[in-house]
């Protein structure tokens, strides 16, 4: 995707959460909707290590659909485990920036 197709379907995506949770949505805001989706708990008071771990399982989730992660399985809580596949390739993180809100667009065109 181009930066100005990723710009304006970024955008919309954030108003669209804007408008669904009445928040200012960021990209770590956005990691935090995907990781409690994931979990399957729904929304609730979680801790700073717990929304840690949420961000952590979404990226996760959206780097697997380029096959870097795999899904193991859940643990005794319910909480979803991933396997490094492949090794990610290193960039800037403005590049990772975009790789990220790119797989977050096509997670949300499936859910």
């Amino acid at each position: 995707m181009d930066l100005d197709n990723l710009k304006k379907s970024w955008d919309e995506l954030l108003e669209r959460i804007e408008q669904q949770f009445d928040v200012d949505p960021d990209i770590q805001g956005i990691l935090f909707l995907i990781g409690v989706q994931e979990l399957g708990q729904g929304l609730k008071t979680y801790s700073k290590a717990e929304k840690q771990d949420l961000i952590h399982i979404a990226m996760c989730k959206l780097l697997s659909q380029r096959g870097y992660y795999e899904f193991e399985g859940l643990d005794k809580d319910g909480w979803p485990h991933w396997n490094v596949v492949k090794e990610i390739p290193r960039s800037s993180i403005g590049k990772q920036e975009e790789l990220l809100k790119e797989l977050a667009l096509e997670y949300f065109e499936q859910v």
